[in-house]
């Protein structure tokens, strides 16, 4: 009775497979439990056993031998050995070489992030340029970007006006922008750099702000921005945290939220916090949130030991509440 009912069993859910094509009558079993069954052998295989044969010539080609001498297939080997040499690597460690030489040259000091979207007319353009001129002038260092559009551009503006050096790492097409250009619209050629691989630009940028000694004196400067500029941040950030940068010497790394920008954000880690994924008071530790650029000015004072007779900010009260625009889309 038990074997009829595991035969019933088994018979109704191979007419159950049947029906939706799911089926093998290879695989089906001819008895009930512990009853005979069909012997799966390679007769009863649904594809050319020929397909499974990888002869010793075709194994040392890298080819698998197929049923139809005509359909053969390439396989690992064959695909290395087809690809073309890739000449990035040589070409990325080059540029690399060119970005370190650059700041060699042009020397080391405050590295600001920030979107390229941010037009002119805006509070942020204006806050951004009064902050570079100040730290350029408050540390004696060169102003880096990333030589592009928006509060780049309002950095290399203050650092212009504070009449000190001035080094980017550029790129072809920034976000927001219609066309690409190698060429800078105003700077000198040999204050920047063109970069073609996004690594080798960001090394340039991390070279740029470490110290390689007490006299050193640089700054990340996080401004408003996007997608990239979060890349970058947050890269930053996590070379700080695997002392990657500032082991020996730290760096200042400075968020600056104005407006509230980034307070979603600061909301986000404090998340993570509670989640476990970031130990309580890490993310804190490795940057300095700043409001406005007097408190910027001051943590970076205090930092680099500023005697206080050499703190004479030329910066103006922020705009008022009524005065501030939310977004950075031009308004018609």
């Amino acid at each position: 009775m038990e074997a009829a009912m595991a035969s019933s069993v088994v018979g109704s859910r191979a007419e159950f497979g049947s029906r939706l094509g799911l089926a093998r009558p290879w695989l089906r079993p001819t008895g009930g439990r512990g009853g005979p069954h069909t012997p799966l052998s390679f007769r009863h295989l649904p594809w050319p056993t020929s397909r499974l044969v990888r002869s010793r010539a075709a194994r040392t080609r890298g080819v698998v031998a197929a049923a139809n001498p005509h359909q053969q297939q390439v396989g690992v080997e064959g695909i290395a050995a087809m690809e073309p040499e890739r000449g990035s690597p040589v070409q990325v460690r080059e540029e690399i070489a060119r970005c370190y030489e650059l700041v060699r040259r042009l020397g080391r000091g405050a590295v600001y992030l920030g979107s390229s979207r941010v037009p002119a007319a805006h509070p942020h353009y204006h806050q951004t340029a009064q902050l570079a001129a100040e730290i350029a002038k408050l540390l004696d260092c060169t102003t880096w970007t990333g030589a592009g559009p928006g509060l780049m551009d309002a950095a290399i503006q203050g650092a212009l006006e504070a009449g000190k050096p001035i080094g980017g790492f550029k790129i072809g097409k920034e976000a927001g922008e219609w066309t690409a250009s190698n060429f800078h619209p105003y700077l000198p050629s040999e204050t920047y750099l063109t970069c073609r691989f996004f690594s080798a630009r960001k090394h340039g940028l991390v070279d740029a702000v470490v110290r390689n000694n007490s006299t050193d004196r640089t700054a990340i400067v996080a401004l408003p921005g996007g997608i990239g500029t979060l890349d970058e941040l947050f890269e930053i950030m996590a070379l700080i945290q695997l002392e990657r940068i500032g082991s020996a010497l730290p760096v200042p790394f400075l968020l600056m939220n104005y407006d509230s920008y980034y307070s979603k954000l600061l909301e986000f880690l404090n998340d993570c916090e509670d989640w476990g994924t970031v130990s309580p008071g890490e993310v804190a530790s490795l940057w300095k949130i700043c409001s406005g650029n007097h408190e910027a000015l001051e943590y970076l004072a205090q930092f680099y030991d500023v005697p206080t007779g050499e703190r004479n900010y030329g910066i103006s009260s922020p705009p008022s509440k009524e005065d501030r625009v939310p977004s950075y889309t031009v308004r018609r």
